[in-house]
């Protein structure tokens, strides 16, 4: 097991920000990863599992511990069940299943992230969550390093909620129950597919950022109404401040596609991007009287950066 020292993580997230990690490696298979763990474990280092790093923003100062940064690769299926390794990108399984006549997954054309990630954090589209189609995965234990296989209930899904949150397990692979289909078929999939990302490409950024920095709001955090319902939606409200495509700090900018997108024009730092965050935060609470908290994860800050 290949242990790296002060590896730049930079180029290894969406952001294209942050420093380096104490140490790095990049498990194979499943013995390499508990080898991972069992070397945390004897130096005592903090964990963070690295997966396309598409929903993280890394602090200038790196992290402080040991990155894990899955490359379990493998792809198998059986009939319509198919199983992906942690490492393996949803494109690609999304491709290696249209090449073996399995629909479903194409719902995730154009969404970056690892099936480690998409996993831990429910992936989803519009009506489609990941777990419509999980079945079943193999997990390794972080206490102990024993590999277990658990149903689609254990993870407790919500929205951008699992159990795997409490960092007590990660992902080894992760089973997906999906439709057999006819070559006809697999066109139209494949042509939903490019119409999915035609429609995101033109909606959201493409790249140098997180996707959606807030989670959405819970019901009772929220007093606005329409339609007798709450509205819950973090967008609805940076939209009335106005921040879309204006408000920046350094070289870090709101997009002008998604008033929920925070976008590195090039050169901006983390701290850019925690300015800015915090900034929107202070003009929601401001008009609203309402904190938005992030759905990004922040790793390597020595303490909490936006407010609370």
């Amino acid at each position: 097991m290949n242990i790296q020292q002060n590896v730049p993580l930079k180029e290894k997230n969406w952001f294209k920000t942050g420093g380096s990690a104490q140490f790095y490696c990049e498990p194979t298979t499943d013995q390499e990863f508990k080898k991972a763990l069992e070397y945390a474990q004897t130096n005592n280092l903090e964990l963070f599992i690295l997966g396309d790093g598409a929903n993280v923003l890394i602090s200038d100062d790196g992290f402080d511990g040991l990155v894990i940064h899955p490359q379990l690769k493998t792809i198998t299926h059986s009939e319509n069940v198919v199983t992906a390794g942690a490492g393996v990108l949803m494109a690609e399984l999304i491709e290696y299943c249209l090449n073996n006549n399995l629909s479903g997954l194409e719902e995730f054309s154009n969404i970056p992230g690892s099936i480690g990630g998409a996993v831990y954090i429910n992936l989803h589209y519009f009506q489609f969550f990941l777990a419509d189609f999980l079945v079943s995965a193999t997990l390794i234990e972080k206490a102990t390093g024993n590999s277990i296989t658990v149903d689609k209930d254990w993870f407790e899904y919500g929205y951008d909620d699992s159990r795997l949150m409490k960092h007590d397990y990660y992902v080894l692979n992760a089973t997906f129950l999906l439709k057999n289909v006819s070559d006809i078929e697999v066109a139209y999939a494949q042509g939903r597919r490019v119409e999915i990302a035609r429609h995101r490409m033109s909606r959201y950024p493409n790249g140098h950022t997180c996707g959606s920095f807030f989670r959405n709001f819970h019901d009772d955090e929220v007093t606005v109404t329409s339609h007798g319902k709450k509205v819950i939606w973090v967008a609805y409200y940076l939209d009335k401040i106005g921040v879309k495509g204006v408000l920046k700090s350094g070289d870090a900018i709101v997009s002008y596609q998604h008033a929920n997108m925070l976008v590195n024009q090039g050169n901006a730092t983390s701290n850019d991007l925690i300015s800015l965050a915090k900034n929107m935060q202070e003009l929601v609470k401001k008009e609203f009287n309402i904190i938005p908290q992030p759905e990004c994860l922040l790793i390597g800050f020595k303490n909490y950066p936006l407010i609370k």
